[in-house]
């Protein structure tokens, strides 16, 4: 299979996945709290048999997914999309008894997950954390056992989650080779945590970290090599965040279909008025360059190819401009109305720009474009030529 043609199998799965998201889970989600962990959502998902799929299926499927749930409910999305990007260092690096403890309840949706990497100082930049895991000393001090002290913030699910995967500062001064990767319970002495109120509704908060104990039973990984897990773990689900982007443009798309065809003005539909037609036509056009893409990256992570990096940051940074810029236009062309609370296009545009930050800002993966590309570069015979010719 190619990255540019789904089966019929696949096309089906998702078509089922917007009839779930749009009959099931929709419900749930207009009844929880926004900022707030919806636990009944949580554990439908898991009902449903979606966040197992989490841990047996592939990059692609994990697109296919986020993709189909934004389309109906961008609620559900996004606590699917916070278990597997909590629990997914479990999955890949844990060991047999970490996996054992938290894996069926995140699952099942018994057990919240959360990935904590950003910091006040160290939000895109993940080599400067300075989440300090001091060694523990005194009498009954272990040899690999450590005091977590700092903070974290923009932590989704935080401060409700049930366990963190948390990224620590080991080796001082060492950058990215210095850094551990911990699973931390919540109900660890010394963590406490507050919610941060956002323009988006989904739950994020900040984590304070006072002498937490952690051990080595606690470690995701090797000691000093968490920052491999970190990457790891986004470059899995960078390409999917584009996926997320993807699924609210087409949401945003077909809406702006919908409204153009019905709304008369001008003497005539909407539709009918050749700039409304050539706007919709560059939605359009942009949400499936993103669309492809996405489904390129997904697939080279699925082969196991060495430019996932480079893929997984085009991928991410395509998709979720193009989502801001459809998104954008919709509610330009839908006037007024869009803008009223609980109006589609008005939850999208709260929904929308966040993308463009987490999981590394728009700027950060064009960072990661282009170290890519020159890490790879090899100069052609005719440059090499008029180099030596002093051309």
């Amino acid at each position: 299979m190619t990255a540019f043609s789904l089966e019929p199998a696949q096309l089906t799965w998702c078509d089922e996945l917007r009839a779930l998201a749009a009959e099931r889970l929709r419900p749930l989600a207009e009844k929880g709290e926004p900022g707030r962990v919806n636990r009944p959502l949580v554990a439908e998902l898991g009902s449903l048999g979606l966040l197992p799929r989490l841990f047996t299926s592939g990059a692609l499927d994990l697109c296919l997914m986020r993709e189909s749930l934004a389309h109906a409910c961008t609620e559900a999305e996004t606590a699917l999309a916070l278990q597997g990007l909590g629990a997914h260092p479990v999955h890949a690096h844990g060991t047999e008894s970490q996996r054992a403890r938290w894996l069926p309840r995140v699952s099942d949706g018994t057990a919240v997950a959360a990935f904590a990497l950003s910091e006040p100082d160290a939000g895109s930049d993940a080599a400067a954390l300075s989440l300090r895991a001091e060694p523990e000393t005194g009498p009954g001090a272990g040899a690999s056992a450590w005091r977590l002290t700092g903070e974290k913030c923009w932590i989704s699910n935080a401060p409700e989650a049930d366990f963190y995967t948390v990224f620590a500062r080991t080796t001082p001064g060492a950058g990215a080779r210095g850094v551990t990767a911990f699973l931390v319970p919540a109900d660890r002495p010394g963590l406490t945590g507050t919610p941060v109120d956002m323009l988006s509704p989904h739950p994020l908060g900040a984590l304070s970290f006072d002498g937490v104990p952690v051990d080595a039973d606690d470690v995701l990984g090797e000691p000093d090599r968490g920052f491999r897990v970190a990457m790891d773990t986004l470059n899995l689900f960078r390409p999917s965040v584009g996926a997320f982007a993807v699924g609210m443009a087409q949401a945003a798309l077909d809406a702006t279909l919908d409204h153009t065809t019905a709304r008369e003005a001008f003497g005539g539909r909407l539709r009918d008025l050749q700039t409304v037609a050539h706007q919709v036509a560059e939605m359009a056009l942009r949400t499936e360059a993103a669309r492809l893409m996405v489904y390129a990256a997904a697939t080279a992570y699925d082969a196991g190819d060495p430019d996932v990096p480079r893929r997984a940051a085009m991928a991410k940074l395509l998709a979720t401009e193009t989502a801001q810029y459809v998104v954008d236009h919709a509610v330009q062309l839908h006037g007024a109305r869009a803008l009223r609370r609980g109006h589609l296009l008005e939850h999208l545009y709260r929904e929308v720009r966040a993308p463009r930050v987490y999981e590394g800002a728009s700027e950060v993966q064009r960072g990661i474009v282009a170290k890519e590309l020159y890490r790879t570069y090899q100069p052609s015979r005719t440059d090499a030529t008029s180099k030596e010719a002093g051309a």
